[in-house]
């Protein structure tokens, strides 16, 4: 019972890290991003974007990598056995200097000849365009082999250094940026080795801190074949779910052109930059916990596993919803303050993009328990495979029954659901769980609040244009109406208890301290 609390403690203070985190990025990102567009001026700064594009394109190879690579790491620390593990850390590192070797190969061939023959490129910033595209390469480099140092980091639950160096990280960036300002020399590749020195500067922040943090991080010389075949089979099936995914969402955008043009696109480009704003909170709660999934896994601890993916698929549920009616209630005045002139079908993709993030709210507690047991073939082969029929299904209805475009993403939805029923079919067999538990725990909660929150969003219609203080009224009692919902009718009493003490804590804790 000790042993819970004080892991469910760390995941709560690891995921208020990992929000800090994110928080901190964001704020920086949006002001740098401006700042860098007036430096460089829009020629260079599209230069740079389409070059470092190019290297960017294999980044689902360093991602599938990535997390075979945390899985593994998370799994052996889970059994705690030493010797397996920095075995299993030793040979991450040596498959991720093999990455690194064909993506040197693979970009100073086929890349540069793409660079040379088919980008579109001003002849008097071609020499600069270069430059940012061999810092690219090595900053990609330099990416990959940082990755088994990072995933130890979080195998050991340690937010903290993840948050600190990342504070480290922005305020460089920022640097850069002022930087940029003052300097007379070509402020292009300028930005593209101070970035690259940036990334090398914060591999070795990692590197410095797993030594001293972590026996396991010294490396020995020697691999084992049958841990390369196993974490290549792994990351393969990985490699094959991510293609599904670039797939559909290209297949999509694709159609969308086809039949409707480009303006189609810019909708959909913004509702997902919404969806994947939203999805960030819920997914830094998702990486506070998988690590303990795997763990649990590990240890043959179903019970406390079992617990993790309930509370994490609903309590990220509702997480999800609190963040996306408010926005769907208020967003075309939102989107009228945000871009001034807001492109067709731009609200209903909106709505349409955070319902779907609501569904997959309730996949990735899913998704860390498969690769939680390393049998991830037939879920990547169901999953990829059903998520892919939404464009042959969205392209034949187009053709013979001319849908819109809203419509499009209606099919998206739909296909999304099936995709979360079949995820549901194969993963509780997999880690022991029955059905019926998970429907009672999960689908049960979170049915009333959701039954109940619906209907106000065709009830009720807003201005298009509404002041920011009038809007900001209507997101805090859209907020607040949530809350009282998931509040009364998707808590458990137990679970209301605990709600109530800690805000009456918490109030108390600010009554004393405004008194002082």
């Amino acid at each position: 019972m000790h042993t819970s609390v004080g892991k469910n403690k760390r995941i709560a203070k690891n995921t208020l890290m990992l929000y800090m985190r994110m928080l901190l990025i964001m704020a920086v990102t949006l002001y740098t991003s401006r700042i860098i567009l007036n430096t460089l001026g829009v020629e260079d700064f599209g230069i740079y974007n389409v070059v470092g594009g190019v290297i960017s394109m294999l980044g689902f190879l360093n991602s599938s990598l990535g997390g075979a690579s945390s899985r593994f790491i998370t799994f052996s620390l889970g059994k705690n056995d030493k010797k397996e593990l920095r075995k299993v850390f030793s040979t991450v590192v040596f498959i991720h200097l093999i990455l690194a070797v064909v993506i040197i190969l693979l970009g100073e061939t086929l890349g540069l000849w793409f660079v040379y023959h088919k980008l579109v490129i001003p002849p008097e910033r071609l020499t600069a365009a270069l430059w940012v595209y061999h810092c690219s390469i090595l900053t990609a480099v330099v990416s990959i082999i940082s990755v088994p140092y990072n995933s130890l980091v979080v195998a050991h639950e340690r937010m903290s250094a993840f948050a600190y160096i990342s504070v480290i990280e922005v305020a460089l960036k920022l640097g850069i940026v002022y930087f940029l300002v003052y300097i007379s020399q070509d402020k292009l590749i300028t930005y593209a080795v101070l970035y690259l020195i940036v990334q090398i500067f914060i591999r070795f922040l990692y590197g410095c801190y797993c030594s001293s943090h972590f026996s396991e991080s010294k490396i020995l010389f020697g691999w084992s074949p049958q841990l390369v075949k196993e974490i290549s089979i792994y990351a393969g099936w990985t490699v094959n779910g991510n293609l599904a995914v670039v797939g559909y969402t290209q297949g999509i955008n694709i159609l969308l052109n086809l039949f409707f043009g480009p303006v189609a696109n810019a909708a959909r480009g913004i509702a997902v930059q919404v969806q994947a704003a939203v999805m960030t909170f819920m997914q830094n709660m998702q990486m506070a916990v998988r690590p303990q999934i795997i763990k649990s896994y590990a240890t043959f601890d179903l019970s406390y596993m079992h617990t993790l993916v309930v509370a994490s698929s609903k309590y990220g549920f509702f997480l999800m919803l609190v963040l996306t009616f408010p926005i769907m209630l208020c967003v075309d005045p939102i989107l009228k303050i945000w871009l001034g002139v807001v492109p067709g079908y731009t609200v209903g993709f909106v709505r349409i993009m955070l319902m779907i993030g609501l569904l997959e709210s309730l996949k990735v507690a899913l998704i860390s328990a498969i690769h939680a047991t390393g049998d991830i073939r037939k879920f990547q082969i169901y999953e990829g495979t059903f998520l892919l029929t939404v464009v042959p299904i969205a392209y034949v209805l187009l053709k013979v029954y001319h849908i819109s475009p809203n419509d499009v993403m209606l099919v998206y939805f739909f296909v999304e659901l099936v995709t979360q029923c079949i995820r549901v079919w194969i993963v509780c067999p997999r880690i022991q769980m029955p059905f019926t538990s998970y429907l009672k725990k999960i689908i049960c909660p979170i049915l009333p609040p959701l039954l109940c929150i619906l209907p106000v969003l065709s009830w009720l219609s807003l201005p298009k244009e509404l002041s920011l203080g009038c809007l900001a009224l209507y997101l805090s009692l859209a907020v607040l109406y949530v809350l009282i919902c998931i509040y009364l009718l998707g808590l458990t009493s137990s679970e209301r208890r605990i709600m109530y003490n800690f805000v009456k804590t918490n109030i108390n804790c600010i009554l004393n301290f405004l008194r002082v």
